[in-house]
């Protein structure tokens, strides 16, 4: 079974610099797969991560690799069990280190890198995605409070931001009665979102809180469960920044 992540970087700040794709973390039968994309050649300033210098190379691991072993919460801290809980996991049943990352994102405070899955179809032909609410520390303190106020399956809505300073393609979220800003879907699928927004029918696309973590960092404070229709010929993640440098990578992920 093949599990894949595409790996981020931004150069600069959070909010001013360049941001895009620049690898790929696969995982297949226990086997794991990084490679960069051609977005590592293009994005300013990016330079491959240690001991993963070379980006004609496809990196093979039994272990997930430091980089992003290092972005996982250790299972022997004690708030390991909550940290699966804020992401909407069963810590009974703890899932994949892939899958966690692909809520989580990776994120660190110390450095400008994220990963993130490609939206794909569910068996019955609509893109389903669970992310935390990105820019919640940004918010006005009414609508911290209001966050705080949110309940399970509570509905909110998508507004896109042509206007802001920082991603043409933002997509704000609004409570249902548009009284309060609440944060931003996460930048990696603002412009499939705002597709998906605009051209499917109002009554398939909706938000909603999975879960409010009360005691969390404000990074993973809401987690958000979205439901869209597959567009026909809906390719996300298709731009040349996704294709891998190697050449050989695709036929050892497929192997």
């Amino acid at each position: 079974m093949s599990h894949a992540l595409y790996v981020a970087w931004r150069s600069g700040n959070s909010e001013q610099g360049s941001w895009g794709p620049v690898g790929k973390l696969e995982c297949n039968d226990g086997l794991y797969l990084y490679y960069y994309t051609r977005g590592a050649k293009k994005l300013p300033g990016f330079q491959p991560f240690p001991e993963m210098s070379d980006l004609e190379q496809v990196y093979e691991s039994e272990e997930l690799f430091p980089l992003f072993e290092n972005r996982l919460l250790s299972k022997s801290r004690p708030e390991y069990d909550q940290f699966l809980y804020w992401g909407g996991f069963d810590a009974d049943n703890p899932p994949d280190p892939i899958s966690i990352l692909g809520v989580t994102e990776g994120i660190r405070e110390t450095d400008g890198i994220e990963v993130f899955p490609c939206p794909r179809p569910d068996s019955s032909g609509c893109c389903l995605n669970k992310f935390f609410l990105h820019g919640v520390r940004h918010m006005a303190t009414d609508a911290i409070r209001r966050i705080s106020g949110l309940q399970k399956d509570e509905r909110i809505i998508l507004e896109p931001e042509p206007s802001n300073n920082y991603d043409a393609n933002a997509m704000a979220v609004w409570t249902l009665d548009r009284s309060h800003k609440i944060g931003y879907v996460p930048r990696y699928l603002a412009h499939e979102v705002r597709r998906l927004n605009e051209e499917c029918r109002s009554d398939i696309v909706s938000l909603a809180v999975e879960r409010v973590n009360s005691d969390a960092p404000l990074q993973q404070r809401v987690l958000c469960r979205m439901r869209a229709c597959w567009l026909e010929g809906f390719q996300p993640c298709n731009t040349d920044d996704f294709v891998p440098i190697p050449s050989n990578a695709a036929f050892l992920a497929a192997g």
